[in-house]
């Protein structure tokens, strides 16, 4: 009897580790596959970089530290664009009983980060999803307000042919374009703008039974 529950301890045990194993390091995609995937022009950029919300966060990102932790790290770097005390992935999640290993298994669902956000912050935050791709516009639209901030939860795979669901800040939208800005919290991509079409068609996906969408921090 002992020997069997040592074999499930150490099987449970392995089964812990390859999960974090494949938390922390999900599928990569080429880096000219995601070169050629979004839009990167220098001139759009720099121009992107001066929207109001955009100019708060200063070209300055704070990467996850491990392919699991997108979502705390894209809370971590909107409070400190929001005037907040600096502020790590290990202090988002500080008191939430999320994530202890340092690795979110499977990653955190948007339900589960809007629960991390509100822990951290008395600000308003909202779950939008099961919008029409006109209501994400309108949304992309007010993005830009200085007073708001968006997370987006995608799959990557609807913009690089390959990889997972994914969180993000977004820093605004340049409207005579139809350009997203996306604050890519993972250093292999970066930040990177998006034709907005494509943004929501990556975003009106599953995520098990719940659609993916925006987390609304205001």
């Amino acid at each position: 009897m002992k020997r069997l529950r040592l074999l499930g301890a150490v099987v449970g045990l392995c089964g812990l580790a390859a999960a974090l194993f494949i938390a922390a390091s999900p599928p990569s995609v080429p880096e000219d596959v995601i070169r050629s995937s979004v839009i990167r022009v220098p001139e759009l950029m720099e121009r992107a970089w001066t929207l109001p919300v955009a100019a708060t966060f200063q070209s300055n990102i704070s990467w996850q530290s491990n392919g699991s932790l997108c979502g705390p790290a894209s809370l971590a770097n909107v409070f400190r664009s929001l005037g907040e005390e600096e502020i790590t992935e290990s202090e988002v999640l500080e008191g939430t009983g999320m994530c202890w290993t340092g690795f979110c298994i499977m990653g955190l669902t948007l339900d589960e980060l809007a629960t991390v956000a509100r822990r951290h912050t008395d600000r308003t935050v909202s779950l939008v999803r099961d919008i029409t791709a006109d209501e994400f516009l309108e949304h992309m639209k007010r993005s830009n307000d200085p007073g708001r901030r968006y997370i987006v939860n995608f799959t990557r795979e609807m913009i690089f042919g390959s990889g997972v669901g994914h969180h993000s800040p977004i820093a605004g939208y340049l409207e005579a374009q139809d350009l997203v800005l996306v604050l890519d919290v993972n250093e292999d991509y970066k930040p990177w703008l998006i034709e907005r079409e494509r943004l929501f068609a990556a975003m009106d996906t599953f995520d098990g039974s719940k659609k993916r969408g925006l987390l609304l921090i205001e």
